[in-house]
């Protein structure tokens, strides 16, 4: 084995965030590294040998088993000592498993198969393994930590934005239940994909042709083959599994990718110094920056936007994936090797951001100052709505007459109101008292008493997808 140092890798993935993210890339490592790729390939073989011990009565179920222990000793440092001469993969992996199996069983090796039957099926087991064993629960934490936020600031005060502009009062918890929400519907169609990756025995051209020398019935073998590797049979392949199996994943891990960065997005912008509401951890010994020592920057909310564009566009050459001339081509055959950059960038994000939320701590004085920054201006919305309700006509128009006069004089809305519109003043209180069975004194010097069903929305949600997370760890065991 090669003993080189990590910082001679060209891609930050195998040094910068390997560093920091070693027991998960370690994880990783167990499906998408070279090593993995190797093992599944070898993996894929060995079933079809035990589908023809099966069929061909070659030997009882202690044949079979003895070639769970042939498929360990492979490495793929001899395979690839072997491609040197062949000159070809799967032909150099076939002449190492013929090395070390029975004699009786050496003809059967690959028997029936093309490459990209190995290939293809090998890649679903391993998308299949590495999202259900390493990507989804680490989803699923991330999921719980926000459920843990939102709910437990379901009740926080804090001011809505609509274009960086400030709304109508919301709650803490209910910004945070979008992305409970968001993130909860994503990881449900991640799970359902990586349940329908396919695979293949269809030969060459995915007509059958071979295996119809060997078997009467080439779709149950087929069969059988899949079922030793936990796959179902593609509906129609040519040489390869149809694409969009795979690519219907990776699109929803991009779809989830978004949702991770919009909500970096989200709580970086809430970290400014003009707003202030929410704040990542930062350590005693962390320094902000080289020359300003003051600074506690949002560098780990920025990290994920930031590993998001890196790798967010991959998404292109998925699609570009897609389509093969003919039969098959090998235009993808460089291109989809980086599908495992992607789904570990994508890891390096989400593990990321599950940092972020364990850490993030909440400025409960700066949400009231905040929410309070432009007085009773907030409630522009339900002064409107309460004269309205009261029959008065052009509701809208008189409730923005008196914002212009409120910016101008820097009264609050009550206060023009009184002064300005006694009679609109007087509507809006009788009004509050029979919808709210709120005093509007009460009502215009607390804007937080007007925040809808957003604590009961939060709490809703956070029970719904605490529910499916039980289900999917249950699914996932």
């Amino acid at each position: 084995m090669e003993n080189r140092s990590i910082y001679r890798n060209i891609s930050p993935l195998d040094h910068r965030y390997y560093q920091s993210n070693r027991e998960l890339f370690e994880d990783l490592s167990d499906t998408l590294s070279e090593e993995a790729t190797v093992a599944y390939c070898v993996k894929a073989e060995m079933a079809l040998l035990k589908t023809h011990i099966k069929l061909q009565n070659l030997g009882d179920q202690s044949l079979i088993d003895s070639l769970d222990e042939i498929e360990k000793s492979i490495t793929p440092e001899e395979v690839y000592k072997e491609e040197e001469k062949t000159q070809h993969n799967i032909r150099a992996l076939v002449n190492v498993i013929n090395q070390k199996v029975p004699e009786k069983l050496k003809p059967w090796v690959h028997m029936g198969a093309t490459s990209v039957d190995i290939l293809d099926t090998a890649n679903s087991m391993r998308m299949r393994d590495v999202t259900r064993n390493t990507v989804l629960p680490l989803l699923l934490d991330l999921e719980e930590e926000l459920i843990r936020m939102a709910d437990a600031e379901a009740e926080t005060p804090q001011v809505g934005r609509t274009h960086g502009q400030h709304a109508v009062p919301i709650t803490l918890g209910f910004a945070l239940a979008e992305y409970v929400s968001r993130l909860g519907q994503s990881i449900q169609e991640i799970e359902r994909l990586s349940c329908n990756l396919r695979g293949k025995l269809a030969g060459a051209v995915g007509g059958y042709n071979a295996t119809s020398m060997i078997t009467g019935n080439p779709l149950e073998m087929e069969k059988i083959y899949l079922d030793f590797l936990g796959l179902k049979p593609s509906e129609y392949s040519t040489q390869m599994v149809e694409p969009e199996y795979l690519l219907r994943l990776l699109l929803e891990y991009n779809t989830a990718f978004g949702i991770i960065a919009n909500l970096a997005d989200d709580l970086r912008h809430l970290q400014r110094s003009e707003i202030d509401e929410v704040r990542e951890f930062f350590s005693a010994t962390q320094v902000g920056s080289s020359t300003m020592p003051q600074k506690r920057n949002p560098w780990n909310c920025e990290h994920v936007k930031s590993l998001w564009k890196a790798f967010s566009p991959r998404i292109l050459s998925f699609y570009m994936d897609q389509i093969s001339e003919h039969q098959r081509d090998l235009s993808n055959s460089a291109s989809a090797r980086f599908q495992a950059d992607f789904i570990a960038g994508f890891a390096a994000a989400a593990a990321r951001m599950k940092k972020i939320m364990t850490g993030l701590t909440v400025n409960k004085v700066q949400l009231t100052k905040n929410l309070k920054f432009q007085g009773d201006f907030v409630l522009a919305e339900p002064s409107y709505i309460l004269l309205a309700m009261s029959g008065i006509n052009g509701a809208h128009e008189i409730v923005r007459t008196i914002t212009l006069s409120c910016e101008k004089t820097g009264k609050t809305i009550k206060e023009v109101l009184q002064s300005e519109q006694p009679e609109s003043w007087e509507k809006i209180k009788k009004q509050l008292k029979l919808v709210c069975g709120l005093d509007a004194d009460q009502f215009y010097s607390d804007p937080a008493l007007y925040r809808g069903k957003t604590a009961e929305k939060t709490r809703t949600l956070c029970s719904h997808y605490s529910k499916i997370i039980t289900e999917i760890k249950g699914a996932l065991k």
